[in-house]
């Protein structure tokens, strides 16, 4: 069992298999990664589960009037599960990876693929090699998101303040080793934060769990400090400031495009 499915519980897994077929018969997905609270290190029985995927749209229907795929979404609970699907073309998706894209990046290089399908194993190399410093804007601007809504909240929301933390993690990480993980368990001890885990404690009791006074007083003046760590760690990345292989990427996408089963 992949390291995906071990961070779901029995219902989840069957709600995720059957979802997941009713998708297959619409669209050929590259790669189907769980994303969200569970990817993150601090699911909650609530939580929902959120699946984040790229597929390949039938070559014939790009050769017609210019337009670009839409993304496909849904939106629903199944047998008291809630299931939020959403997935990119790949034309797009690697497009957006040029310009650092974070988002995109989870999806092919995170622990938690779900199932992986055409190209995939080509494209994650070349995935790899297109990170580029570009990728720090992306996290700053979510981190930001996600702090002005910690601060809607009267500092009171556990969940919204790590978001904070995991996006600007993941961010510090991915700057400084070129690896990129999203679970925070793994993330806060490596960078001197080992009382995250009190908060990812917190948070695994509920998802609209609020933080106890003494926390949020104390994250209410740290949040500003992961800011600070993230802005150093783009200084000191060791990664390019572009990516260094768009035309490799565009060659994948032909290649993919021009197969077969991808009529």
């Amino acid at each position: 069992m992949n390291t995906a499915l071990k961070t779901l519980t029995d219902p989840q897994r069957a709600v995720v298999a059957r979802a997941l077929a009713q998708e297959h018969a619409r669209r050929t997905h590259v790669v189907v990664s769980l994303s969200g609270a569970h990817a993150y290190g601090f699911p909650s029985p609530d939580s929902d589960l959120d699946v984040k995927c790229v597929h390949l749209v039938p070559t014939r229907s790009l050769l017609g009037f210019p337009r670009t795929p839409a993304p496909a979404e849904r939106l629903e609970v199944i047998d008291g599960v809630e299931f939020d699907y959403s997935s990119n073309e790949l034309g797009g998706v690697l497009h957006g990876l040029l310009k650092g894209n974070g988002n995109y990046f989870e999806r092919f290089l995170s622990r938690f693929e779900l199932e992986t399908g055409p190209g995939f194993d080509t494209l994650v190399p070349l995935v790899r090699r297109a990170l580029s410093t570009k990728v720090a804007r992306h996290y700053a601007g979510f981190a930001t998101q996600q702090r002005e809504a910690f601060r809607a909240t009267g500092h009171t929301s556990t969940k919204k303040l790590l978001y904070v933390v995991r996006t600007t993690l993941t961010g510090v990480h991915v700057l400084l080793t070129g690896e990129l993980e999203t679970d925070v368990t793994r993330l806060a001890p490596r960078y001197g934060l080992d009382d995250v885990l009190e908060l990812v404690e917190q948070k695994r009791r509920g998802e609209r769990s609020e933080l106890p006074r003494a926390l949020a007083d104390k994250w209410a003046t740290r949040v500003d400090g992961l800011f600070a760590q993230l802005a150093k760690a783009e200084q000191h990345s060791e990664l390019p400031p572009e990516a260094p292989n768009a035309d490799e990427l565009e060659s994948a996408l032909i290649e993919l495009r021009q197969r077969p089963s991808t009529p």
